[in-house]
């Protein structure tokens, strides 16, 4: 190890008692949240909110139904639904009746599926739908040890509904849940979350009680959660999202509200304006394309206009920058820094509601171009760094320790170590306990005490972690350079047009990416072209490729000489979980990739 950082806090106990009032177990800590908060807990449009006392009520009703299933301590659990308060309900539910969660992403295949249930040896599945449940019964008779199918909405024949679940919890139920959580220590298994399989089945990452609730506790530390006045969370990351899932855990114990999305893309703007959330964890995806399209509409502009923009987006870097470095800001510059508010700023800031305090990005590279333009404009993106095997983030930038361009130092309890060949390592109570039933994997990733991540990276002087590259991704020229490819497709993404690119280029002379157009932008491209708005079609057109190549040229300006993309290929169209090409968390796999776009990739090295 060449390089190691530590939080500068004291490694928290096992439990840490902090926020938590002495409970141990998940299922603790939100019996113990419903009895100590008010106000409403769960939120969904269209929907009547859930209580923090309802909240309580429900699990313990849950708890108490799966019990009179037959689901004892330590049987495993799924659940198949997408972001919705009947899943925290499900997962907080089967954690008081001491059983171990298996989320399942709502888009898996019904083949993933499968391969999840019988490898997890699932005893009971709750069932967002009957789609969901249809999808199940293809492959039922593959997963022996499912004998239960809990179905969130609606009726099916050889499902239970949630309504009748909970209407078997009896009289008792409240004993039968005490009795069943004083038998949970933290050491034992809360959940076993599969990885997204970007290179080969997906891998069940055993969580504890106490990793879970390690984390959980940073999150609200670093935050200072508790402290913040009408805390509320929109989510709409899939709770199969270890992010989204630790995140649930804070807010709920914080007495914040989890304000669920409805459910459609299309709407998230909208309802964030509605909801006006204080926090907001998300994907790069979702930033990337709001920067992407508010400079869009920028260069539409005439001349006075983008030169207003360009003006209050100095001027709001420059007020920020000084409040950072507490220094007071003279009359001139708060009266320019108002007028550039009013004008610019404040219209960026009202995508995100007019409540926004922090947004949280996560799982995967995004430009620090883009974080300081939004930091600029009054939304701080804090992006952090971690993965399954470490209940999502291990580093994170805070508002009171921030660097752009790294992922953030450790958090409390948690060390950062740079191995020799340039792999992060990471040890801290949030580390997984192993894969379920593959000890060799284990053993792979595990040396000591310390997680192998497979991710490249440095420690600078103050501690902040930047990521660097994916071992396994790395690509190396024929004249021996080592190139990452992520940073680079990451910029290409925020390009107007482009969706997604891949860059191949491994033992050749020079780099190759193939990339697809963004569906939701090519119609205005297809209107300034003077073309008809058909992605196949216009993956093959001149003058699509010309706008691109534009585009591309502008990235490569960022990049060495040997990283510059010197040839690309459009596909008609853009890539897709349901093809297996991405995973439930949109990142790209990329050997399927390869595999599959062989011949494209090959002719961009044809003379």
């Amino acid at each position: 190890m060449i390089r190691l950082a530590s939080s500068d806090t004291r490694t928290p106990p096992t439990v840490p008692a902090g926020p938590f009032t002495g409970a141990r177990t998940v299922g603790g800590i939100a019996l113990a949240a419903a009895a100590r908060h008010h106000g409403p807990a769960l939120t969904r449009p269209g929907a009547a909110p859930v209580s923090f006392a309802e909240l309580g009520v429900a699990a313990r009703e849950i708890a108490a139904g799966l019990a009179a299933l037959g689901i004892e301590r330590g049987d495993h659990v799924a659940i198949l639904a997408g972001t919705r308060p009947e899943w925290t309900l499900a997962d907080f539910g089967a954690m008081c009746a001491g059983a171990t969660v298996v989320p399942i992403y709502h888009t898996s295949s019904a083949e993933e599926c499968r391969y999840i249930l019988a490898h997890a040896e699932v005893r009971a599945l709750f069932c967002e739908d009957r789609d969901q449940l249809a999808k199940v019964e293809r492959v039922r008779d593959a997963c022996p040890r499912l004998e239960h199918m809990i179905l969130i909405e609606g009726e099916a024949a050889g499902a239970v509904s949630l309504a009748d679940l909970r209407a078997r919890a009896g009289k008792d139920a409240d004993v039968l849940v005490a009795e069943r959580l004083s038998g949970v220590a933290p050491q034992d298994v809360a959940t076993i979350v599969y990885t997204s399989g970007t290179t080969g089945p997906p891998k069940g990452c055993v969580v504890t009680h106490a990793s879970l609730l390690a984390t959980a506790a940073m999150y609200e530390q670093q935050l200072d959660l508790p402290r913040v006045p009408e805390l509320v969370v929109y989510l709409f990351l899939p709770l199969a999202h270890s992010l989204a899932r630790v995140a649930q855990i804070a807010i709920v114990d914080a007495g914040g509200t989890l304000a669920f999305w409805g459910g459609d893309p299309a709407r998230i703007v909208d309802e964030l304006s509605e909801i006006r959330p204080t926090h907001l964890p998300s994907v790069p995806r979702i930033y990337e394309k709001a920067h992407g399209a508010v400079l869009t509409g920028v260069s539409e502009q005439r001349r006075l206009k983008r030169a207003i923009f360009r003006l209050a987006l100095r001027q709001g870097a420059a007020r920020r920058a000084a409040e950072r470095r507490g220094e007071r800001v003279g009359r001139l510059a708060q009266v320019g820094h108002r007028l550039a508010d009013r004008l610019v700023l404040s219209r960026v800031r009202a995508v995100f509601g007019d409540r926004l305090i922090v947004a949280l990005c996560g799982a995967a590279p995004v430009s620090r171009d883009v974080l300081e333009f939004f930091d600029a404009c009054g939304v701080l993106v804090l992006e952090g760094y971690g993965m399954t095997e470490t209940c999502a983030a291990a580093t994170l930038n805070t508002p009171s320790r921030l660097r752009f361009g790294s992922v953030g130092a450790p958090l409390p309890g948690t060390e950062i170590a740079i191995a020799a060949d340039g792999e992060v390592l990471i040890a801290g109570p949030s580390v997984f306990a192993g894969y379920h039933r593959d000890p060799e994997a284990t053993g792979e990733v595990m040396d000591g005490r310390w997680l192998r991540t497979g991710d490249l990276g440095a420690l600078d002087d103050d501690g902040f972690l930047s990521i660097t590259g994916r071992k396994k991704d790395l690509i190396i020229t024929s004249s021996g350079k080592n190139i990452s490819p992520e940073n680079l497709e990451s910029a290409l993404r925020e390009t107007p047009w482009i969706a997604n690119a891949v860059v191949a280029g491994d033992r050749r002379s020079y780099l190759v990416a193939l990339v697809t157009l963004d569906t939701d932008e090519a119609p205005r491209l297809a209107a300034e072209l003077g073309i008809p708005a058909d992605p196949a079609a216009m993956a093959h057109d001149e003058r699509v490729r010309a706008t691109l190549q534009r585009d591309i040229d502008e990235v490569n300006a960022r990049f060495a000489r040997i990283e510059q993309i010197k040839r690309f290929d459009v596909l008609e169209r853009d890539l897709s979980q349901a093809e297996g090409e991405l995973t439930p968390t949109l990142k790209v796999k990329r050997p399927v990739i390869y595999a599959r776009f062989a011949d494209r990739f090959e002719r961009l090295y044809e003379a």
